[in-house]
């Protein structure tokens, strides 16, 4: 079996200290350039890979930084991701992704785990609070911030849009385009942000005289939960039908926009739709469909700003940013 090269075997290789060669790779500025290039070398005839793990052990942290969302395969995460990950390589940081799959259990295995790992820090969009466990990790050194949902308490830093003002933006575009029967799919109604989006649906048609909203929840956000719900609404006769239908997310806008059209329900004409959160796929839908845009690259990048804020000083206050949404309407309510 080959031993792996030491520092001390580049160093002995080199002809230089260990003190040197340390050096060399952290602070190559302070080296002469005959030693760089003797490390150097000594470096590619030993085959030498430079111990991170026992480095960050001694640091008391990894270069690591986790993120775990509520679904990897929803579109809105993916670019979150995106802009948390670029702020973290400003920094010398990768961000490594964990998927809770809506599970608080699964949720809490891939916290712990992080922990274990003594990540830099956490970013969560939590399925529901995950207080305990997050106050916990940050006693330990282990600073976290909340995305797309705002805490309990307001004890972690956070990062999300506004969902009641989304939700009303949606149902209003659809009341302004006349419709009067509106349904919302999808869920879980016990998730915050579902939660508040149909909160501000039924702020929108308390406003309107003889409109009314009808719930049709899901046990998850997803294509295959829109599919059904689509299906089930183009069961109905048509004089019970909805005439819009305001969905959780536009994952579930798609799978209703899939059922409607399999089963002959024309969109816009039949039912309108509208989802939330402005995914690339929305606008290249068979007919391209109008959402409430939330920012969600900005919103990562901004959360990877808190974090590391806060892991730089831990006393800093809690800082709570909210972003506005935006109406995009396309041709599934024109």
């Amino acid at each position: 079996m080959t031993v792996a090269a030491s520092i001390r075997d580049v160093a002995d290789r080199a002809g230089v200290s260990v003190g040197t060669v340390s050096n060399v790779l952290n602070h190559v500025d302070r080296v002469k350039e005959d030693s760089v290039r003797r490390v150097h070398e000594a470096i590619a005839e030993l085959g030498y890979v430079r111990n991170d793990a026992a480095r960050q052990l001694r640091a008391g942290h990894s270069l690591m930084v986790g993120l775990v969302v509520l679904d990897v395969r929803n579109p809105f995460f993916t670019e979150l991701a995106r802009g948390a990950e670029r702020e973290a390589a400003r920094h010398g940081l990768s961000v490594v992704l964990a998927n809770s799959d809506e599970d608080v259990a699964q949720e809490a295995r891939h916290i712990d785990l992080f922990e274990q790992q003594r990540v830099r820090g956490i970013l969560l969009s939590p399925y529901q609070e995950a207080g305990p466990r997050l106050r916990r990790m940050r006693d330990r050194g282990i600073p976290a911030v909340l995305v797309d949902r705002r805490g309990a308490d307001d004890s972690f830093s956070s990062v999300s849009v506004d969902d009641e003002t989304g939700g009303y933006l949606a149902a209003r575009h659809l009341l302004d385009t006349g419709r009067r029967r509106i349904l919302f799919a999808g869920g879980p109604l016990d998730m915050r942000q579902v939660e508040d989006r149909l909160g501000g649906a039924r702020r929108a048609i308390a406003e309107v005289p003889g409109a009314v909203l009808d719930t049709l929840p899901s046990a998850a956000s997803t294509v295959d939960a829109g599919r059904l719900a689509g299906d089930q609404v183009a069961a109905l006769a048509a004089s019970e039908r909805p005439d819009a239908i305001f969905c959780a997310n536009d994952l579930v806008a798609l799978g209703v926009l899939q059922g409607l059209l399999t089963n002959g329900i024309r969109v816009p004409q039949d039912v309108a739709l509208i989802g939330f959160d402005d995914i690339d796929f929305a606008a290249a839908a068979a007919v391209p469909l109008s959402s409430v845009r939330q920012p969600s690259n900005l919103m990562g990048e901004t959360a990877m700003r808190l974090l590391l804020e806060s892991a730089d000083d831990p006393g800093r206050a809690p800082e709570h940013i909210v972003f506005q949404s935006e109406l995009v309407a396309r041709a599934s309510t024109a």
